[in-house]
């Protein structure tokens, strides 16, 4: 099944629209190229707007804030919202900051998403202005030992924001409120890479871009593709390489996934 979301990325490479912050914009692109679309990145408040309106999915990723960046991401949110097309939103570092935090809950205001991709803290940051949070114990990673309660709590906020959850971790889990996608898949080196989490938003956007009416299975799609393409890659790696090296495998890996290796590679269970 998840196979079957790869094959529509490649079958209609879809042009994505990704407001990016700018440490990880060029490995941004080289995903959404490697998986099969097409990336543009377009931050000025100017163009935001035109240039989403060429494209079939938007990402919005706040890693690096500012207030020109701020305003293209919520034109850009709400005109993707007007023609229809899926928005992924990436809360990076939300509550390092109150502005970061001011922004990442004026887009959630602002802008239907399709799908939120986070870290565990992220997504309770955001979960703090929809009234989710209440109860959630205080754990930052997704673990066996708490997968019951955080799973139910990122149900409870996708229930919420009538968006696609997806909290990202050791253990991933992606839901739409009433089904959850329990992801086993990755490697602990993905740790040493900065800005895995953001190549996993922009492929998760190239993923609901070619499947709008499927974001839960675009959205776990996405995740066990990268998880996998980090077992893949790790494979690779000889004892002279380091972090860059897994970087560039990864990218690889991702470019030569196959729907088979996919579905063959994919480590995940339903709830």
């Amino acid at each position: 099944m998840l196979g079957s979301i790869l094959e529509n990325v490649r079958r209609t490479r879809p042009l994505v629209h990704c407001i990016n912050n700018y440490v990880t914009a060029n490995d941004c692109a080289m995903i959404v190229l490697a998986c099969g679309a097409s990336p543009i990145m377009a931050d000025e408040p100017e163009e935001a707007e035109e240039i989403t309106a060429r494209c079939r999915g938007l990402c919005l990723n706040t890693g690096t804030p500012d207030a020109r960046r701020a305003a293209s991401m919520l034109a850009a949110g709400k005109r993707a919202n007007a023609l229809g097309l899926p928005v992924v939103l990436d809360p990076v570092g939300a509550g390092a900051s109150r502005f970061r935090t001011e922004l990442v809950r004026t887009l959630l205001g602002g802008v239907r998403f399709a799908v939120i991709r986070g870290n565990v803290s992220e997504i309770r940051v955001l979960a703090a202005g929809t009234d989710a949070a209440g109860g959630v114990d205080a754990d930052a990673a997704v673990t066996e030992g708490n997968l019951a309660s955080l799973t139910a709590f990122a149900m409870e906020f996708a229930r919420r924001t009538g968006a696609v959850a997806a909290m990202t971790g050791a253990i991933d889990v992606v839901t739409d409120g009433k089904t959850a996608y329990l992801v086993r898949n990755g490697h602990p080196e993905m740790r040493y890479v900065t800005g895995a989490g953001c190549q996993l938003s922009a492929l998760t956007a190239a993923f609901a871009a070619a499947n709008p009416e499927r974001p839960l299975e675009a959205a776990a799609a996405a995740v066990c593709t990268m998880g996998l393409a980090g077992e893949l890659a790790y494979r690779r790696m000889k004892p002279e390489d380091g972090s860059a090296s897994y970087r560039n495998y990864i990218i690889d890996a991702v470019r030569n996934m196959t729907p088979e290796r996919l579905e063959e590679g994919a480590d995940y269970e339903m709830r």
